[in-house]
């Protein structure tokens, strides 16, 4: 095999995380624009700013069941001595009453009901009872009304040309509400991104292929496509791919054409043959080294390939002709976390999210147990969490090595143990970086 990296393996500058992700987020810009039906518009964001179409509500509304009335003539009403009103007809939700209430008279409202002219409250249906006057329909109201009450007045919520959601707005149900509200039938939104999924690695089998000595089965490639899906990108899977430079590039020239992300697993590190490490160093470089057949792209600009963070200090980014390229480890727990750290943000960059909004989340929590593994650099530590008296405690998972696999499926958030050589004790506070 070519050995693909000599001692300029070693020239790699570490930066720190939040560097790095700011790079990230930074080169990832919101992508192209679709309209897609209100249904399916849950979960995306929109990519223009909307506005009220119209007053809201767009008149008097009852807001219960009830009678419209003049709170004038209720001034006196109480449980005790309640207050005969003239029943001038039944209104139902979505008709307008036929007559003005006069005084001395009401009307009977259902909820969501147009206020008929005349009345100025209305009165629940629990603070009434049946009655006749005179051989006609009649309501004994037995509590005085303020002006106003249960009433909503038109425009009360929105005004017409009010904004109701800006670009890079995430819809959640609410908002679809409020867009069906507006007639918004068809939303604008950002296109979900195309992401290319790249595993490299000599050692890998398909999934469907048996177990030989040596070589272990493509695990990252199914976990980075699902983390794809459930940040709200459509993962292109590009295959497994041997550390061989004419194939790397040959998958790099299609993942190009076809996605807007492109995300490599393995051959980060800086052994001899880390292919992914050699095509960094060249565009590092800037000249020569295998990126001489890398497409005939305009730009390419490094922008990070080493991290101070653990697991996964190797993980690298690169912005080729406006694309993102970020290579992440091989070991699938710094797969994991270089996923969470910088393809997550990236990815809801590229949807429309904010700067502020692409970054990872993060909530404090207290230690459950001590951590005593200290580290030159910040440590990511996978965790579960739980609430006990009120308070987030971070319960640090075994098998938290970054080649091991088995606490991935457990795991709620990440601790962030500061560099240092001690570690952390049990009860410490901690930030941990919030998995949804």
């Amino acid at each position: 095999m070519q050995q693909l990296q000599g001692a300029s393996r070693f020239n790699r500058r570490a930066i720190k995380v939040e560097q790095a992700i700011q790079l990230v987020v930074e080169s990832a810009l919101p992508g192209e624009k679709e309209r897609v039906p209100l249904w399916q518009a849950g979960g995306r964001r929109l990519a223009e700013s909307l506005s009220a179409t119209t007053d809201w509500p767009p008149f008097a509304r009852s807001g219960m069941d009830g009678y419209a009335v003049r709170s004038a003539d209720t001034v006196l009403a109480s449980p005790d001595s309640p207050v005969t009103l003239r029943v001038l007809e039944s209104v139902a939700a979505g008709e307008l009453a036929a007559a003005t209430v006069e005084p001395g008279c009401a009307t009977r409202i259902m909820t969501g009901g147009a206020v008929p002219a005349g009345a100025d409250a209305v009165v629940m249906l629990e603070q009434t009872a049946d009655a006749d006057l005179d051989g006609l329909p009649a309501v004994r109201v037995k509590a005085a009304a303020s002006l106003g009450q249960n009433i909503a007045k038109p425009g009360e919520e929105f005004r017409l040309g009010s904004v109701i959601a800006e670009p890079g707005t995430r819809i959640r149900p609410g908002h679809a509400a409020l867009l069906g509200t507006f007639g918004y039938a068809n939303v604008p939104v950002f296109k979900r991104p195309r992401v290319a999924v790249i595993a490299t690695g000599d050692e890998l089998l398909p999934v469907t292929a048996p177990l030989v000595p040596g070589s272990i089965r493509d695990s990252n490639s199914a976990m980075v496509a699902a983390l794809i899906e459930q940040s709200g990108g459509v993962p292109l899977q590009m295959g497994c791919m041997s550390d061989d430079p004419g194939a790397i590039l040959s998958v790099l020239v299609q993942a190009y054409e076809q996605a807007d992300l492109i995300v490599t697993t393995g051959g980060v590190s800086v052994g001899d043959f880390d292919v992914m490490a050699a095509v960094m160093r060249s565009i590092r470089e800037g000249s020569g080294g295998i990126t001489e057949r890398f497409l005939d792209y305009k730009t390419a600009k490094l922008l990070f390939d080493k991290v101070a963070m653990k697991p996964g200090s190797p993980t690298s980014a690169a912005l080729v002709d406006g694309k993102l390229l970020i290579a992440l480890s091989g070991n699938p727990g710094a797969c994991f976390v270089g996923f969470e750290l910088f393809v997550k943000p990236a990815l809801l960059r590229l949807q429309g999210a904010s700067i502020e909004a692409s970054q990872p989340r993060a909530v404090t929590a207290k230690l459950e147990s001590d951590f005593d593994k200290g580290s030159p650099h910040v440590r990511f530590v996978r965790t579960r969490l739980f609430t006990n008296d009120g308070c987030l405690h971070a319960d640090p998972l075994a098998f938290n090595k970054s080649s091991m696999l088995a606490s991935i499926p457990e795991a709620d958030g990440l601790i962030r143990i500061p560099a240092g050589p001690d570690g952390l004790a049990k009860g410490s506070i901690v930030e941990v970086l919030l998995l949804l």
